[in-house]
């Protein structure tokens, strides 16, 4: 009975040693990508290119602007690299619709190689004051991750 006890610790300590190392692996190495950042001339359209470089899919949870405020719309554009992305104040104008607009909460960002055929997305925002900071709430693999993205005439700081 002795060994049988012994045996489960060890097992339970090895168990915890590597669901310990994952999660700080994990936790090192965001999987959100950002890429392209782009505003139109007032700032108050924005669009943030994201990319996913883990193995699982990124769940985005909230987004917010500046300091803390709720966007006046929000949505993910998937496009790809032929395509590319629109900076827009109307996602339902004839332009925008090519570049199919979703609600965030119906968009998984699936991991990709990225190449030419896999799909892009971009964050799209639009706020009644001009956009200075990003802030991008996410999930993967049930760990919660903030990702803040800084524009400054169209530049990441």
């Amino acid at each position: 009975m002795g060994k049988l006890k012994k045996k489960l610790w060890i097992s339970i300590l090895l168990t915890a040693i590597v669901v310990g190392g994952f999660y700080s692996l994990v936790k090192g190495n965001p999987p959100l990508d950002i890429g392209t950042l782009a505003s139109s001339n007032d700032h108050k359209s924005v669009v943030v290119g994201m990319g996913n470089k883990g193995f699982g899919e990124v769940k985005i949870i909230d987004v917010s602007v500046n300091n803390d405020e709720k966007p006046s719309e929000t949505k993910v554009q998937v496009s790809n690299a032929l395509q590319g992305f629109i900076i827009t104040d109307d996602y339902d104008n004839p332009d925008s619709k090519p570049y199919g607009f979703q609600n965030i909460e119906d968009i998984a960002i699936k991991a990709g190689t990225a190449t030419k055929s896999d799909e892009m997305y971009g964050l799209s925002l639009i706020h009644h004051e001009a956009i200075n900071r990003v802030n991008i709430k996410y999930s993967y693999l049930g760990m919660t991750f903030d990702e803040r993205v800084f524009f400054a005439a169209g530049v990441n700081q």
